[in-house]
């Protein structure tokens, strides 16, 4: 059911497209590469486990972790229809 310029499916097409926008984006933080021995942000050593459990890795768990928590999202979608933009 669309409406004013949307076209059919815009909807699904909108919601697929931002969908596939936090895969890339959660893909391009997955680590590659050589693991570092000492973390880039602390300088703590990288334990063992973690550097075979996560080929790359380049921070500690606890800096991972804060780097986690600080990832911010769009609070609106960049690729939204045209009737959507003219709200």
């Amino acid at each position: 059911m669309a409406s004013g310029w949307a076209k059919e499916g815009a909807v699904v097409e909108q919601i697929d497209d931002t969908i596939s926008d936090a895969v890339v984006a959660a893909r391009a933080r997955i680590p590659a590469g050589e693991s570092l021995l000492e973390c880039t942000e602390c300088g703590d050593e990288i334990p063992e486990r973690r550097r075979q459990a996560l080929p790359g890795v380049k921070t500690c768990v606890r800096c991972q972790s804060d780097r986690d928590n600080r990832v911010e999202h769009a609070l609106f979608n960049r690729r939204g229809s045209k009737d959507s933009q003219l709200r």
